[in-house]
């Protein structure tokens, strides 16, 4: 599995065609195929690229299972 540092991980900020990525308790998901990043933007709220595990783990409307489904495709470096 690939290590990503969050330099690395910014750069899939799904402009440009890029594809989305999103760390979630130190794992990478993409998210490219959901239709609720379209553009690398969440519901105005947040931006691909980016490390959602606070703002999933305190103020997201939905659990952490929205995220089942997306492959892992990598870690962050420690």
């Amino acid at each position: 599995m690939q290590e990503f540092t969050m330099e690395e991980v910014a750069k899939y900020n799904g402009r440009d065609n890029e594809k989305v990525y999103v760390v979630y308790d130190g794992n990478v998901y993409d998210v490219s195929a959901s239709e609720f990043w379209d553009g690398g933007e969440h519901m105005g709220l947040h931006e691909a690229g980016t490390d959602l595990t606070e703002s999933l783990d305190m103020e997201a409307p939905h659990e952490t299972d929205a995220l089942e489904g997306y492959p892992v495709v990598g870690t962050i470096k420690k």
